[in-house]
């Protein structure tokens, strides 16, 4: 592996990087191209943490006999149980412990450090095994996003060269920069999409974020909360409350989210969704087959809350269609990507009328009459009301309750 061949794959690897690259594909050909050098790369994983609610980081395969294995993994926690038992038995948890960089293991002389991976590794075949720590300074660090941890193997008899060695050290903190590039593209439609909403992030992560800007939207109005939250805060053992709200937010946004829908805002134990679409009766078809899938998952949770021994409670759901604006609210310093106008003020007030109907849906006329059959068929009056707040009143609607 020449010096030519070396800055190829640096200007490669920048390239990338600048081109936002995914950080699979950029394993995968660098891989390839130092192996295409003359390197001897058999075998390359590449590892970093993130910022998600769910996953602790990725990893990153190549095999040059090709992958038997998924070339991504994003694995969880590692503080605790097996994950923590592994992580702890691994060669980059004892560098960190040690504070080294780079710890090289010649394989087939025996060189394995009692670990069961390089074991498994000398035993097809490899001979020469290169873990490196790329760290990252405190002030580029975000989250648990530290360092990139590599490894790099051979089946070469004779292992990496010192040339190939130092290849390697000027390479892999280009490649970290492009992956760390990558990660925090990642992290970046992650949080806005966790805390805005999925449209909201993606209109935000397009460049809408300036104060005021905001368009007018016509779209179905889903506004739902938890029957009787009061009571079962006041009930309830203190440790109960957030993994309530969790069971049953869970429930409701990936309902909405499965029927197409967007959420807004979790407003205590209470929902803002959207639907939207050219099609204002496709849009509030979709808010039904949002309700029925809630109403589904709502059984199966309250079954198993209850054998648990754990309070359950029921939703409250109001549907409404209006127009609203839809954009930034708020300060230099703080701004909101969400809905306002009247309509959003009159979902809130559809759904309160719940208790005194004895519905657990309830909708507005300009919804029953923007609904299309079959699914208006299956629309009952509940009478005329006023709502408060609202100037004028108006005619509610819900499920036929003969449908069960």
């Amino acid at each position: 592996m020449n010096d030519a061949d070396v800055r190829d794959i640096e200007a490669w690897v920048i390239s990338q990087g600048l081109a936002g690259a995914d950080a699979a594909d950029l394993v995968q050909g660098f891989a390839e191209r130092c192996a295409a050098a003359g390197l001897g790369v058999g075998r390359t994983i590449m590892l970093i943490d993130t910022l998600h609610p769910i996953y602790e980081g990725r990893a990153y395969r190549w095999r040059e006999e090709g992958l038997t294995v998924p070339a991504v993994v994003e694995y969880g926690s590692s503080d605790e149980g097996e994950a923590a038992a592994n992580w702890q038995s691994s060669v980059f948890y004892r560098m960190l412990e040690d504070g080294l960089d780079e710890v090289r293991h010649r394989l087939g002389r025996g060189e394995t450090g009692g670990y069961q991976l390089l074991e498994e590794m000398r035993d097809e075949g490899f001979h020469d095994h290169v873990a490196h720590i790329t760290r990252f300074p405190a002030g580029g660090t975000i989250g648990g996003m530290d360092c990139v941890y590599s490894y790099i193997a051979t089946r070469r008899p004779d292992g990496f060269s010192d040339e190939g060695l130092a290849a390697l050290r000027r390479l892999l903190p280009a490649l970290a920069l492009a992956m760390k590039c990558s990660a925090l593209a990642g992290v970046a439609a992650t949080l806005v999409e966790v805390y805005l909403g999925r449209d909201a992030g993606r209109r935000v992560l397009s460049g809408r974020i300036s104060r005021g800007v905001a368009d007018k939207l016509g779209a179905v109005l889903w506004f739902s909360d938890l029957r009787g939250f009061t009571t079962i805060t006041d009930d309830a053992a203190p440790g109960e409350i957030i993994p309530l709200l969790n069971d049953y937010a869970e429930a409701v946004i990936t309902s909405v989210h499965d029927a197409g829908g967007d959420v807004l805002k979790l407003i205590g134990d209470g929902t803002l969704a959207v639907f939207t679409g050219a099609d204002r009766a496709e849009a509030c078809r979709a808010a039904l087959k949002a309700e029925r899938k809630l109403r589904h998952r709502l059984c199966l949770l309250n079954e198993r809350r209850a054998a648990e021994g754990r309070p359950v409670t029921g939703v409250y759901l109001g549907l409404h269609v209006g127009d609203v604006l839809y954009g930034n609210i708020g300060s230099r310093e703080r701004l909101d990507f969400t809905v306002v106008g009247p309509a959003v003020n009159e979902v809130a007030r559809i759904a309160s009328m719940c208790r005194s109907v004895d519905r657990w849906v309830v909708m507005s006329s300009d919804f029953a009459a923007a609904t299309p059959e079959p699914q208006r068929a299956q629309l009952v009056s509940v009478g005329r009301y006023a709502l408060r707040g609202v100037g004028r009143a108006q005619e509610l609607f819900t499920l036929d309750p003969a449908l069960g």
